[in-house]
């Protein structure tokens, strides 16, 4: 099981890792077209949950497997695959000398400018953000924040992957 879930998580890692950056390079914003590639890319990468599950029902398990012994399975690929994404973000953030939150809090002003928003909903905005971004110098608070991105992704293909593969009869081994 360790096998599977360090291979299909290191898998998972680098995917999610190359989405991550190839993302960043062709959406120049960090509005909604950002996060929709960001959360495309973890669900490409994630899907090797699915495949690790599969994987270990079908070769380690003689195709049987329970939901719990599936969701643990998928949990361990994903957590590998989040530790990928949570170690490369802080890469990111130390080659780019850390300027992520003052642009991204830059960007959002001059959106809410566009929008038409009033002075003091900015005002309070950036005061907001401000105080965030005193919070997100702390390595410790940044890496939460940025684990808290994936996991619900993984969360989720982890229960689908163990509530699909735990039917013997879903995708049989072929043999």
């Amino acid at each position: 099981m360790g096998r599977i879930i360090a291979v299909y998580g290191v898998i998972s890692g680098v995917i999610v890792v190359i989405g991550m950056y190839t993302g960043m390079a062709l959406v120049s914003d960090h509005g909604m077209m950002g996060m929709v590639a960001g959360y495309l890319s973890m669900l490409i990468a994630l899907s090797f949950v699915f495949v690790g599950v599969k994987r270990y029902r079908d070769v380690e398990q003689g195709g049987v497997i329970t939901f719990w012994k599936a969701f643990g399975v998928g949990m361990g690929i994903a957590l590998i695959s989040s530790l990928f994404y949570v170690l490369s973000w802080e890469v990111y953030n130390w080659r780019t000398g850390g300027t992520f939150m003052a642009e991204y809090i830059a960007k959002s002003i001059e959106n809410m400018r566009a929008e038409g928003k009033s002075a003091a909903e900015i005002a309070k905005f950036s005061a907001e953000m401000q105080g965030f971004a005193e919070q997100y110098k702390n390595p410790l608070f940044r890496m939460a924040m940025t684990f808290t991105e994936i996991a619900p992704v993984a969360l989720l293909v982890s229960l689908i992957s163990a509530a699909l593969l735990r039917k013997s009869s879903f995708m049989p081994a072929k043999g």
